[in-house]
């Protein structure tokens, strides 16, 4: 029978044991290791079954073994000790107060997804996982974050496979009662609320839940509430669901619902009011939105709104494709601002302007949310080196006359929170050389001192700790692959061949993603015989382990997913290749220690930046990689191996798979089984344990979400709180005055002539140049602009690259004709073909960048050939 109302009943625990209820309640059980085996100590197999999950345990543990715990006073001491160290973390002095100047008093993150733990299923996959140990490592450092998304009823979906290998996805429905939230609730007690006006005299409604995740509070916006109709109520039923409409939905209550929210939790708490604001990807830019209806409130008008709201927002983006970013048609938009909807002070035609495609290549009808991020926002990042440079390439039509080199557009590479991703075998290892103490500082800080002590770790533990861990994955694998079996509708008297699927002597490859196309899920059976041969080799046999998830609406990458599955099912290889459905973050924590290598193969330059390897890494795997994302910025021959690509533009992409997974099938032939079978004088194979040592030594300090974090704070959200401060609403007036003045005047800046002291073709590294330019201002003033000489070598095409700017002084009067003339010295500092240009750019005491305004006057053709400006 189906019940026909459900109630989620909470446990009575008795006085002694209360504060489980808040270890269970706060998020920072989930890596830290005291806390979860005190808990598992309250009953070691309600533990196990209720999936390392305390809220869940609490809720099966029979009233009398509370009982019986509440008068163990071995285990009431041990309650005290973790519940003081809770206490400690939460209120005592981290890196963040340790720092000297003036840091944000907070800094509001928004996500549309948030990875903290399988016990809270709100991610689908990179960006969640990252932004969740973005707020993990935050909580470590002590710096103030308040983070930002939503509670999908659904979360993301489960994954099984069918009878052939066909993806099926299911949706569970979570109660927010029986998952670590608290209810955000005004001083009557009553549910605080947040409501967005939509077109027809409808809202939509939305309470906010609390995850306490360590130190920073997690607010997510639920509309699965009574007050709303049903399609309101669906707003937030699962992540990246449904069609335009709803999807445009679910970002307004992201943007400005979590503006809202984030208000009304400052309220409630006495929490800091956020200085900085940074968009994780373009689905929450709307929040820009919001605030400068807050500032329009406060009597500043549409640009100086703008100028104050762009001062204190850093935008991040993760996509290195166009067809990535969330697009909708402009009257989709339209429809829902303006009056009768969603923030009338705001001009809808502005509103449209701020992430319209008016750029070269552009689809003016389409309104882009990352466009529109970064037109808000005055700092903004990639996620690695290399996807920096994509994106300043994919987005500088925003910047026309930039080179992309010079679009204002940076990057901090990703990383990962080690306690989060750490084997507890690996932990304990480190822990013993260095202490526990140095040990948790090593993973949540970092620096080079504490990992250099993994020299010091003898060859043999090493060894033996990663046959433990080898070990470890084969039985979970077996044991997830008899359910994935069962799920598929075989018959225990089938399975039997289970028990001898893996090895913990053969080298274990991971693979584990979203299965997207670029991301080639089986490039590896481009040439099945070839793997074949690999997977069975009399004495150097690889085995491989696999998972990740299509998306519901791929098909394309449901059938790479079956295509890998039946050759997986091929009696002849299945005790050496398999695919485990179903992948998530609890699967992911046994799945990064087992693996020796992890394999990443997309297509390059398509990898933002990929932190999986990264974990894999933290636990002494090698990466075996293409060299994209955070790999091409990282990579050295000490720790692992580089697939070449052939990207060129020629090749077609049939035949570029082909060479690439022939260049993959010889490293693993011919590189990386001989390293790990061959033994040295010890019977250890020394040098696949020095790529490990170094692995960990080289790579740890590197790919922390702490070091992560440490560099938003230094780069960008300390240089945006200033910029806020400075913002004030007479600065922010001014600012949008003078940029509408520059803009309408712009077209009277020129440059009439250059002229140099050298007039040979040739110099002597060391000597100096003379410039003297001559410029039109037309209504500008001199210190409206900065006039610069641009130098550095040249190319074959005459194209200057390592560019180094130096700006000229304006000197005299100005002339009859209202030009003015600038000097300045130019360093020939280095060798070869050296050349040089000139440039104007509008200057402001508040500008973030000389390119914010995508202005810049150039020579014309007359005066460049006039002016000589190559030496070679």
């Amino acid at each position: 029978m189906k019940a026909i109302r459900r109630f989620t009943v909470r446990p009575v625990l008795p006085e002694p044991l209360r504060p489980l209820s808040d270890l269970a309640r706060n998020l920072r059980w989930s890596w830290h290791a005291g806390t979860r085996d005190l808990f598992r100590s309250v009953d070691p197999g309600r533990w196990v079954a209720a999936g390392g999950d305390p809220m869940r345990l609490l809720g099966s543990v029979p009233t009398e073994r509370l009982t019986e715990l509440a008068g163990d006073r071995d285990f009431l001491d041990r309650l005290a000790a973790v519940a003081d160290d809770l206490d400690a973390y939460m209120t005592g002095e981290r890196w963040y107060q340790r720092q000297s100047g003036r840091l944000p008093a907070a800094v509001a993150y928004f996500s549309p997804e948030f990875g903290i733990t399988a016990a809270l299923p709100q991610y689908s996959g990179g960006l969640g996982i990252l932004a969740g140990d973005h707020l993990k490592a935050a909580s470590d450092l002590g710096a103030p974050l308040i983070g930002v998304g939503l509670l999908y009823r659904h979360g993301y979906f489960r994954q099984s496979l069918s009878r052939d290998g066909w993806q099926q996805e299911h949706y569970p429905v979570l109660d927010p009662h029986e998952l670590p939230l608290d209810q955000l609730k005004e001083a009557d007690g009553a549910p605080a609320q947040i409501t967005l006006v939509l077109p027809g005299d409808r809202s939509l409604r939305a309470r906010v839940w609390v995850a306490q995740v360590g130190r920073i509070p997690l607010l997510l916006l639920d509309s699965d509430i009574e007050e709303n109709d049903l399609i309101e109520r669906g707003v937030t039923d699962r992540l990246y669901g449904g069609g335009s409409e709803h999807r445009l939905l679910q970002e307004m209550l992201l943007g400005i619902g979590g503006v809202r929210a984030v208000r009304a939790y400052c309220r409630l708490t006495g929490h800091a009011a956020p200085e900085v604001f940074h968009t994780n990807e373009g689905h929450a830019g709307f929040l820009g939105l919001e605030r400068m209806a807050e500032l329009r409130a406060e009597g500043l008008d549409f640009d100086a709104a703008l100028e104050a709201v762009r001062a204190g927002t850093v935008f991040t983006t993760h996509t290195p494709v166009p067809a990535g970013i969330d697009r909708f048609d402009r009257e989709l938009v339209a429809r829902h601002f303006g009056p009768h909807a969603e923030l009338p002070d705001l001009e809808v035609d502005r509103i449209l302007r701020l992430g319209m495609e008016t750029y070269p290549g552009g689809e003016p009808n389409l309104f882009n949310m990352a466009v529109m991020g970064l037109r808000l926002a005055q700092r903004a990042n990639g996620v690695s080196l290399l996807h920096g440079q994509v994106s300043r390439e994919m987005f500088a039509g925003l910047w026309p006359g930039f080179d992309p080199e010079e679009v204002p557009i940076t990057s901090v590479t990703n990383g990962v929170h080690a306690p989060t991703w750490v084997a507890p075998e690996v932990y304990r290892l480190g822990a013993r050389q260095i202490g526990t103490q140095r040990a948790e500082e090593a993973l949540s800080i970092g620096d080079s001192d504490r990992w250099d002590s993994v020299a010091d770790i003898p060859d043999q533990d090493i060894w033996d700790l990663r046959r433990s861990l080898r070990e470890l994955l084969v039985l979970e694998v077996r044991e997830r692959l008899r359910a994935s079996w069962r799920q598929r509708g075989a018959g225990t008297a089938e399975l039997g061949w289970i028990d001898g699927v893996l090895d913990p002597d053969v080298l274990t490859i991971g693979f584990a993603r979203r299965v997207p196309s670029y991301k080639r899920l089986t490039l590896m059976l481009r040439d099945r015989d070839r793997l074949m041969d690999l997977l069975l080799h009399p004495d150097r046999p690889v085995q491989i382990v696999v998972a990740g998830k299509a998306h519901p609406a791929d098909d394309g990458g449901k059938r790479l997913i079956q295509e890998l599955v039946r050759f997986a099912d091929d009696p002849r290889v299945r005790h050496r290749i398999v695919f485990l459905p179903d992948y998530g973050m609890a699967m992911a924590q046994k799945l990064y220690p087992g693996c020796d290598i992890w394999l990443n193969n997309p297509l390059r330059p398509l990898e933002a930046c990929g932190t999986s390897g990264m974990k894999a890494a933290l636990n002494g795997g090698l990466n075996l990689s293409v060299l994209d994302g955070w790999w091409d910025e990282w990579f050295q021959p000490d720790f692992g191996w580089a697939i070449p690509t052939a990207d060129g533009a020629g090749t077609d992409p049939d035949r570029r798979d082909d060479i690439e997974a022939a260049a993959l099938y010889d490293l693993l032939e011919q590189r990386v089984t001989r390293a790990f079978y061959e033994r040295g004088r010890s019977g250890l194979p020394d040098r696949w344990i020095e790529m490990v040592r170094r692995t960990l030594s080289l790579l740890g300090p590197k790919v922390l979400a702490g070091r992560m974090v440490r560099e938003y704070v230094d780069r960008l959200y300390t240089p945006a709180a200033h910029a806020h401060r400075a913002m004030t609403a007479d600065a922010a007036r001014e600012l949008a005055e003078w940029k509408a003045a520059v803009r309408g005047a712009w077209h009277g800046v020129t440059v009439d002539h250059v002229e140099t002291s050298v007039a040979s073709a040739t110099a002597e590294l060391g000597s100096t140049l003379a410039l003297r330019v001559r410029v039109g201002l037309g209504r500008l003033r001199p210190e409206d602009v900065e006039v610069q000489a641009v130098a550095g070598r040249v190319d074959e095409e005459d194209r200057i690259t390592e560019a180094a700017a130096v700006p000229l002084k304006p000197v005299g009067a100005p002339g009859a004709a209202g030009e003015w003339v600038y000097e300045g010295p130019l360093s020939l500092d280095r060798t070869g073909p050296f050349g040089y240009t000139v440039r104007v750019l509008p200057s402001h005491r508040l500008l973030a960048s000389g390119a914010e305004l995508g202005l810049v006057a150039v020579p014309p053709e007359d005066v460049v050939e006039a002016a000589g400006l190559l030496m070679r």
